[in-house]
């Protein structure tokens, strides 16, 4: 099971995001998607240099999110991007690329458009997405019968219903509030490769 940690350093209460990431990758999660969306280039590129070099040191994946020039420029693993901006951006990203989706439509035309992965969501109800209805497990398991690439399941995802998510056949999941908000990131990490 893949442990990709969504960063918001808004979220998080008494560290930094270096040090949050630090944590993740050395407790065990695979990837991580810098989501810093409110940091221009200037401001982005130099912390995905450090992360990077903190994700190598942990074989872990560093994947920049919406932010093309600075996935080019830093070399990252991964470029991942919304649904509307991926076919154009990604065009532009000779690595992994992943898309965010929110109907098997989506991630049909995705992975027919060179997708590596689908983050998936959001499944359960999330602070992140108040105004949207959850989509559920059958929505998991209705993408995973249509694609042949890896699902990654976002939204609410805690260490008590990981299971079931992994059980809906998600090849793994993302995780936003509770790792970056958590006061013992390793116990959290723990937690959810405990049960998965």
């Amino acid at each position: 099971m893949m442990l990709y940690l969504v960063t918001n350093r808004h979220l998080i209460k008494e560290d930094n995001l270096l040090n949050v990431v630090k944590k993740s990758v050395e407790a065990g999660a695979n990837a991580v998607i810098l989501r810093e969306k409110d940091l221009n280039f200037e401001e982005l590129y130099p912390i995905t240099m450090e992360i990077k070099k903190v994700t190598e040191k942990n074989n872990a994946l560093l994947i920049v999110n919406n932010n093309l020039d600075v996935a080019i420029k830093s070399k990252a693993d991964g470029y991942h991007s919304s649904f509307k901006d991926f076919i154009n951006a990604s065009k532009h990203f000779p690595r992994t690329k992943g898309v965010s989706i929110h109907s098997v439509e989506e991630a049909i035309i995705a992975e027919n458009n060179g997708a590596d992965y689908l983050l998936a969501g959001h499944v359960y109800k999330t602070d992140s997405k108040k105004d949207l209805e959850p989509k559920g497990l059958e929505f998991i398991r209705n993408i995973k019968a249509k694609v042949n690439i890896p699902v990654i399941a976002i939204g609410g995802i805690t260490p008590q219903n990981a299971k079931e998510v992994i059980n809906a056949g998600a090849d793994g999941i993302a995780v936003m509030s509770s790792i970056m908000s958590s006061k013992d990131t390793n116990r959290i990490i723990k937690e959810y490769q405990g049960l998965c």
